[in-house]
């Protein structure tokens, strides 16, 4: 059995060597789906039965790790130093500094290695992260998913 919960949040980056447009500063609405699998809580009177865990719950974990983190920020690499030398000129500026460009797929994998280690088995349903989607537009995602692992660097 799987779940999935999506989220949006708007963020901006830029991918230095690209060819064409998105080599500059730019933003998107991204969308972030978490996908869990497992076998659904057998247990009487407890608030989960039925379930793979609450969707409510889904949410709270991906925005305390992740997409609270991304929202309104500039998603950068660490080895783009103009990019950063202009962000840091500018005090406050919500910068999140990546260790790989920031492209859909790095940003999938990225994520799904800070979620996969928090979502965990409740109940004996063993519980997992299957899959982490990133929606760069409307059109266009990336997976990162437990069976393809993603190196991203």
């Amino acid at each position: 059995m799987q779940i999935t919960r999506r989220l949006e949040f708007d963020a901006g980056h830029r991918i230095p060597d690209h060819a064409s447009q998105c080599r500059h500063l730019h933003g998107h609405r991204y969308a972030i789906e978490i996908t869990l699998a497992g076998t659904p809580v057998r247990a009487a009177g407890v608030a989960e039965n039925g379930m793979l865990m609450d969707f409510s719950r889904v949410k709270q974990l991906a925005r305390t790790h992740v997409v609270d983190a991304w929202d309104h920020a500039f998603l950068v690499y660490r080895g783009d130093a103009p990019v950063l030398t202009f962000l840091n000129s500018m005090p406050g500026h919500k910068t999140v500094v990546l260790d790989a460009v920031p492209t859909a797929e790095n940003l999938a994998g990225i994520a799904f290695a800070i979620l996969d280690p928090v979502y965990q088995a409740t109940l004996g349903n063993q519980l997992r992260l299957e899959r982490v989607r990133i929606y760069e537009t409307p059109n266009c995602w990336a997976d990162a998913d437990r069976s393809e692992p993603l190196e991203h660097g």
